[in-house]
C-alpha cells in the first residue's frame, strides 16, 4: 500500500458568477488539473465529484456523469455528499481506491453554484445540512447555531469578539495574493467589530460569503507516478472520517468537535505522525469560531488555547503554524462542494512552493486539512507531505 500522489490541481476563481454553471466551471478547474498533471484522459480510471446543492440551486441531480463528461472522462463517475464535507468525502474514497490497487489514477473534484438563487435561497439550501424536524423548523439557521457555540466557548473558556476578529483580519490578510479567492480585501478588527452584527456574537466579517467555484485534483498511486516520471512529490499520506448528532441540541458538546477529534486521530495514525508534525494548516472555518473548535480538535493547540491565536501572531503567516493561508473559507471562499479540494490543493501548491503563500513555510514538510460539514455533524481530516 502506497500513499496516493497529487499529480494536478485546478481550481477556479471562486466568488459571485451567478452566470455560471456548475458543469461550467467544473471543467475550467478539472481541464486545468489534468494540463497540469500530465495524465492522458484515457488513463483515468474513476471521478469522485462533491456536490450539497445541485438539485436545488440548478434542478440537477446526478452530476457525476455529467462532470465526467465536461472534461472527456468516460469512466465510471459517482457523486458524495456529506453537506459541506462533501468533496473531503470524495477525496477520502479516491484516496481508498487508489491505496487499495483498485485504481491507479483518479480524478477528484467538487463545484457548487449558489448565488444564481440569491442570500435567501442559498440560506435556505444551506440549512437543508441541519436537522429539519427539529433545528430548520425552529427557526435555526448555520449563523445561529455557530452564534451559540461561540457564546458556549466564551463562556467555558473565555474568549471576545476582538478574539475572533483577529482571525477574520487574518485570512484576509492571508488571500490578498490569492487570485482564486472572492474576498482580496484588506480589513482591521475595527472593521470587523463594528460590521454588521449577524448572529450575536457573530458578525458580517465572522461568516463566510456565498460563493461559486470549482476545485478539480488529480490523484495517482506513486508506482503509475514513477513509471510515467509525473511531477508529483505531494502524497497523501493520512485520512480519516468522523461522524456526530446532526442536530446541535443532541450533542454532548457545544465547544468542541467529537467528529472532527475521531476524524483527525485517525487521520494522524494513518500517516504516522502527530501534531507536532504539522507544520501548516487549512481549516474549515466557515465562521471565525469554527477555526477555533478545528484547531483545538486537531490537537494543534490545548482546549481553550485556540481563541487567542491569531491575537498572539501564530496562526498568521508570519507565525509558527500558518493556518488558512489560502485566506480560508471567510476570505477565499466556499463554494461547498469545492472547498475540501481547494484546500487539497491549497496545501500541495504550499508544500511544493508554488503558492504565493508557500514563503511562510519554506521547509515545510506536513500539512493538514480539515473539512466539516454543518456544525461538524461530518468532518474528513487528510494529511498531506512532500516525499521529495
Amino acid at each position: 500500500m502506497t500513499d496516493p500522489r497529487v499529480a494536478g490541481a485546478g481550481v477556479t476563481k471562486f466568488g459571485s458568477h451567478p452566470e455560471r454553471t456548475s458543469r461550467d466551471m467544473f471543467a475550467e478547474a478539472g481541464l486545468e488539473a489534468l494540463d497540469q498533471s500530465g495524465v492522458p484522459v484515457d488513463d483515468i480510471e474513476a471521478l469522485y465529484y462533491g456536490n450539497f446543492m445541485g438539485e436545488l440551486a440548478e434542478h440537477q441531480g446526478h452530476q457525476g456523469p455529467l462532470m465526467a463528461e465536461m472534461i472527456g472522462v468516460d469512466a465510471p463517475a459517482t457523486r458524495y455528499e456529506a453537506a459541506c464535507a462533501s468533496a473531503g468525502a470524495a477525496i477520502r474514497e479516491a484516496v481508498k481506491a487508489i491505496r487499495s490497487g483498485e485504481s491507479d489514477v483518479i480524478v477528484v473534484g467538487g463545484a457548487e453554484r449558489m448565488t444564481n438563487i440569491g442570500t435567501a435561497g442559498a440560506t435556505d439550501a444551506l440549512s437543508i445540512a441541519a436537522d429539519d424536524l427539529y433545528e430548520i423548523r425552529a427557526g435555526m439557521t448555520f449563523p445561529g447555531a455557530y452564534a451559540l457555540m461561540a457564546r458556549a466557548y466564551f463562556e467555558e473558556y473565555g474568549g471576545t469578539r476582538e478574539d475572533l476578529a483577529h482571525i477574520a483580519v487574518k485570512n484576509h490578510e492571508h488571500a490578498l495574493v490569492n487570485d482564486h479567492a472572492q474576498l482580496q480585501k484588506e480589513i482591521s478588527v475595527e472593521d470587523a467589530l463594528n460590521a454588521p452584527m449577524v448572529a450575536d456574537p457573530l458578525g458580517l466579517y465572522d461568516a463566510c460569503p456565498i460563493t461559486d467555484g470549482a476545485a478539480v485534483a488529480v490523484l495517482t498511486s506513486e508506482a503509475y507516478a514513477d513509471e510515467h516520471g509525473l511531477d508529483a512529490d505531494i502524497g497523501i499520506s493520512g485520512t480519516g472520517q468522523g461522524g456526530d448528532n446532526l442536530a446541535l441540541q443532541d450533542r454532548a458538546h457545544y465547544t468542541q468537535t467529537p467528529a472532527a477529534d475521531k476524524a483527525a486521530s485517525e487521520a494522524y495514525a494513518d500517516a504516522g505522525v502527530d501534531a507536532a508534525d504539522v507544520d501548516v494548516a487549512e481549516v474549515h472555518d466557515c465562521f471565525t469560531i469554527a477555526e477555533v473548535l478545528a484547531l483545538e480538535s486537531l490537537s494543534l493547540f490545548e482546549r481553550g488555547d485556540a481563541i487567542t491565536a491569531a491575537r498572539d501572531g501564530t496562526t498568521t503567516r508570519h507565525g509558527d503554524l500558518p493556518v488558512n493561508l489560502s485566506g480560508g473559507l471567510k476570505a477565499k471562499g466556499h463554494p461547498v462542494g469545492a472547498t475540501g479540494v481547494a484546500q487539497l490543493a491549497t496545501l500541495t501548491w504550499v508544500l511544493d512552493g508554488s503558492h504565493p503563500r508557500a514563503n511562510a513555510v519554506p521547509d515545510g514538510t506536513v500539512g493538514v486539512a480539515h473539512n466539516a460539514g454543518g456544525t461538524v455533524a461530518s468532518t474528513t481530516v487528510h494529511v498531506l507531505e512532500d516525499k521529495a
